[in-house]
């Protein structure tokens, strides 16, 4: 743990949040809460991640300083170009400020690393000047030597940020993940590349462990929004909650 108080992580974690409802059943009205809960008394989170069509609306709602991301080849990963690029051109035309894409993660595992490469140059390449995050699906990969691998690869492409899972499989982010795939950001010493941890972070505790290690391998000045986000729908709670002074909601559950 570091010398960061629980406030501090809190406050932290708030300015580097991608607030996120990707549930099946979501609606406009489940979309305006989400953008209305992203501008806290606290300050607001750095961006919202929803589903391409709901790009439009919260647009509309948020102000420009926070960001509209939305998934794309989410949350299956096929090897499918010409769907990721429906979804791609869709979230554009909507105004959406990032796209947070799916790597083919079955076809990596198959060893179609060419294949694979290729599909994220087109991704690249069709939202060119937007921030691209590239969702490796690490609990899928399994293997430090595979997730290593996928990072490298999306580095290669160009993305912007390393996103850990879509927080739909059964396992998502993980420490030792995120272990492996910030080394490989910090080796490839490209200003500006960051990493986003998603998936079952649900308390200050949990993300205080993720700031830390970003921290290390990266440096202080990597903990701000433009290096470092978390995806997650239910860490907001947590952390308005020990910013409010009520302590953490489940302070005693460690990592």
């Amino acid at each position: 743990m570091s010398s960061r108080s629980l406030k501090e992580s809190a406050a932290l974690a708030l300015q580097c949040l991608d607030l996120t409802s990707l549930g099946e059943a979501d609606t406009a009205a489940d979309i305006a809460a989400l953008c209305a809960r992203a501008q806290t008394a606290h300050g607001a989170v750095a961006a919202v991640c929803v589903w391409p069509r709901f790009v439009a609306q919260a647009r509309a709602a948020l102000p420009l300083a926070i960001k509209v991301a939305a998934v794309a080849n989410f949350p299956a990963g096929d090897l499918n170009l010409p769907l990721a690029l429906a979804d791609v051109q869709a979230i554009l035309a909507a105004g959406g400020d990032e796209v947070d894409v799916v790597l083919p993660y079955r076809a990596l595992r198959a060893g179609q690393e060419q294949a694979v490469s290729d599909f994220l140059a087109g991704v690249r390449a069709a939202c060119a000047g937007k921030t691209l995050k590239v969702i490796i699906e690490s609990g899928e990969l399994a293997t430090p030597e595979l997730i290593r691998l996928a990072t490298r690869l999306s580095i290669a492409a160009g993305a912007d940020f390393i996103k850990t899972s879509t927080g739909k499989s059964p396992v998502s982010a993980t420490p030792e993940a995120a272990e492996a795939m910030l080394d490989e950001i910090a080796k490839a010493a490209r200003p500006g590349l960051g990493f986003k941890a998603s998936g079952g972070i649900r308390t200050v505790l949990e993300a205080e462990r993720y700031l830390a290690l970003a921290e290390r391998a990266l440096g202080a000045a990597a903990l701000q929004s433009a290096r470092l986000r978390f995806g997650a729908s239910g860490l907001l709670n947590d952390v308005l909650a020990v910013l409010d002074g009520q302590g953490s909601a489940s302070a005693g559950s460690g990592y």
